[in-house]
């Protein structure tokens, strides 16, 4: 079995092509007969890649060479290669889980809080997850590439000066040109009332190629500008990714990490600490662990919310505060994030608070009652001092 490895030499890779993200889009792999040089396909991935109502694959060689090409249980395998698992629609699954199109008052614009909208720039991704929450609109050429969908939302958040904070998303915005980008940034920029821009892209972790000096140049003309990228198992943090996230933390740009939980690529509290701890080595702070979406086709991904809140009490006080992220619940039907933490309060009564610690040790707190609150002794004696001026 031939890795992508043997077939682009150590002189190919260390070339330009390997280090062009352009090059990278072109040589992406989509079919069977593509992958089976290089990965000993399992029954089910073949079933996957061979049925014709599945999402949409496209990998890079990059992605590519991540793989264990001799397990079908590979991390970097499961997210994207299609299972025929996928054909099993559950009748709890919707085409659009999160509730966005009932919040989209325009094309592109997704406005459900009260302060913020999500942008979405363009229907396209480098590569394409299976679980992705957004499988009815990306990939399918469904107009949201840049277009007048882009206008259209910039109208709308000029229109509407509750919002402070915009999220360009898609798709993935940074697979767009830099000039497209900047577009974007630029307009943003010049409407008074948005104080907040951020970008969501997977692009920095699984086409690092594409984060250039040119493109943090740019970047770095319109903050305040943050970055929230996708990663889901250590695997993926690679020296390649830490010189893309390097860059844009030397353009002065934040990075927070949003994870998904899924089935045999994250859910353990050993692959998720080792996730996280060596996300800030990478200057990435975790950010969100989403439970996986009930989206079409991903009930072989998801696992219990149960279990999600056993990995979060094993992360809570076994590693540092700023590696521990926030675990959240996107509401099916558009309910927006919900977070679903450990409850460490065992009982409320009287003012007595009985509390469980990291180590599973129960603490009791005592709180002051509003009715009698003690004096402090400095004030009861400035208190008979002014009383005694007064007579």
């Amino acid at each position: 079995m031939r890795t992508i490895i043997d077939y682009f030499s150590k002189t190919i890779q260390e070339s330009r092509e390997w280090k062009d993200w352009r090059w990278q889009l072109q040589h992406r792999l989509c079919k069977k007969t593509e992958f089976e040089p290089y990965l000993k396909l399992s029954e089910d991935e073949i079933e996957g890649l061979t049925s014709k109502k599945h999402f949409i694959t496209a990998v890079t060689p990059y992605i590519l060479s991540l793989m264990d090409p001799n397990d079908p249980n590979c991390p970097i395998r499961k997210q994207f290669i299609p299972s025929g698992k996928e054909k099993y629609i559950s009748p709890l699954e919707m085409s659009d889980p999160c509730g966005e199109d009932g919040h989209s008052p325009v094309p592109g614009i997704v406005h459900r809080y009260p302060d913020r909208v999500l942008f979405l720039a363009t229907d396209i991704c480098a590569v394409y997850c299976r679980y992705c929450t957004r499988s009815r609109l990306v990939g399918h050429n469904s107009g949201l590439h840049f277009n007048e969908t882009v206008e259209k939302g910039l109208d709308y958040i000029r229109g509407n000066k509750k919002v402070r904070d915009v999220l360009i998303s898609g798709g993935d915005p940074l697979l767009m040109s830099d000039e497209r980008i900047e577009m974007i940034l630029k307009s943003l920029r010049e409407i008074p009332h948005v104080e907040l821009v951020r970008i969501g892209s997977r692009i920095p972790i699984v086409l690092p190629q594409r984060i250039t000096d040119k493109l943090c140049t740019m970047l770095e003309k319109y903050h305040p500008l943050f970055i929230s990228v996708h990663v889901n198992n250590p695997k993926e943090l690679t020296p390649e990714v830490k010189e893309a996230t390097s860059k844009l933390c030397k353009a002065g740009i934040p990075l927070g990490c949003q994870s998904v939980l899924l089935r045999g690529i994250n859910d353990s509290a050993e692959t998720m600490k080792a996730l996280v701890q060596k996300l800030l080595t990478f200057r990435i702070r975790p950010y969100y662990l989403y439970h996986c979406d009930l989206v079409k086709g991903t009930s072989h991904l998801r696992t219990s919310i149960t279990k999600g809140i056993g990995i979060m009490r094993k992360l809570r006080g076994f590693t540092t505060g700023y590696a521990v992220p926030t675990y959240v619940l996107d509401a099916p039907g558009g309910g927006g994030k919900i977070p679903i933490e450990p409850n460490n309060i065992m009982s409320q009564k009287d003012g007595m608070v009985r509390l469980r610690n990291w180590a599973g040790k129960i603490y009791e707190y005592k709180e002051e009652t509003q009715s009698s609150p003690r004096k402090n002794p400095e004030h009861v004696h400035a208190e008979e001092m002014m009383l005694s001026l007064k007579i």
